[in-house]
């Protein structure tokens, strides 16, 4: 089934300038908020600290939560809803064992709410330097996947496309972790799961219009660079919305019927599906013809 035709003829090389502003627009507005924010939400994973999931039988109080905390010396606690009658307390404090900590809340609560009133479903505790440890692995394993890419693109096509790609790449992760900020999500390793994720996904449709501009430009030796560009994006079109409208569908029933567990990274990963699927037509061919302009690759065609 053929949705949208080979033959559509939209100037996606024409809307170049456009999209770089919106996306250096949106970018720019994430390093506001990330300024704004005082950086990441970062989860226990990156801050350190304890995290204390509790289930109440009735509508928990957050008020009557924090109050019962405050002796234990837990004024700081973030309490969040995490589900129906569910809450999770997020501490700074680290130093004490799991254990031990478990004993302190359940007594805070007991004295609360009643011995039978509550369940505490689940403790952890991440000491600040693992917490330091695994932020300095979560950014590496996204800069070695890009590296890895732009050695793998650079290698099967040309340095211009892998630039494109690399290029294309960093844009959906800077997308996703602009509007992570803007509504103040949890940067966890679930989040880094879900931007390496969008980075497999992003390059792999990068990489079959890629394919259809070589394929295109070995045939159409008197096309110029934009010709064969724009002819390729809309070629793929079809495809491109096919198996993006199934990725988005699937992602959507999670989002919405999957539970507060993987909220946060299914919200991740429909913003970067979104910003991948742009970046793919509107960021990495033309940045291929950029590159193109500015260092030609010898070729006798137009750019």
């Amino acid at each position: 089934m053929e949705i949208i035709k080979t033959s559509t003829n939209f100037n996606f090389v024409g809307w170049m300038k456009s999209a770089v502003m919106l996306s250096v627009a949106i970018i720019v507005l994430g390093i506001a908020s990330l300024i704004w924010h005082g950086g990441p939400n970062y989860g226990i994973d990156f801050a350190g600290g304890s995290l204390i999931q509790i289930k109440f039988k009735a509508e928990p109080n957050a008020d009557k939560i924090r109050a019962a905390l405050k002796p234990m010396g837990f004024e700081g606690s973030i309490i969040q809803q995490f589900g129906p009658n569910e809450v999770i307390v997020r501490t700074a404090e680290s130093g004490a064992d799991p254990k031990g900590l478990t004993a302190r809340i359940e007594e805070a609560m007991t004295a609360a709410f009643g011995k039978e009133a509550y369940e505490v479903r689940r403790i952890e505790v991440v000491g600040p330097k693992v917490g330091a440890d695994l932020t300095r692995k979560a950014i590496l394993a996204i800069v070695f996947s890009w590296i890895g890419i732009l050695i793998y693109v650079g290698v099967r096509f040309e340095f211009r496309y892998a630039l494109g790609g690399i290029i294309a790449l960093v844009h959906d992760v800077m997308i996703t972790i602009t509007f992570l900020s803007l509504f103040d999500k949890e940067f966890d390793l679930n989040i880094v799961a879900a931007l390496l994720t969008i980075i497999g996904y992003s390059i792999n449709d990068t990489i079959v219009i890629f394919d259809r501009i070589r394929e295109n430009a070995r045939k159409n030796i008197k096309m110029s660079l934009n010709e064969i560009i724009n002819l390729s994006v809309n070629q793929t079109l079809s495809r491109t919305i096919l198996t993006s409208f199934t990725v988005l569908m699937v992602l959507l029933v999670l989002f919405f019927f999957g539970g507060a567990v993987i909220h946060d990274f299914t919200f991740a990963l429909l913003v970067g599906t979104v910003a991948g699927i742009y970046s793919t037509v509107f960021i990495a061919s033309p940045i291929v013809l950029l590159f193109e302009r500015i260092h030609p690759a010898g070729l006798k065609r137009k750019a």
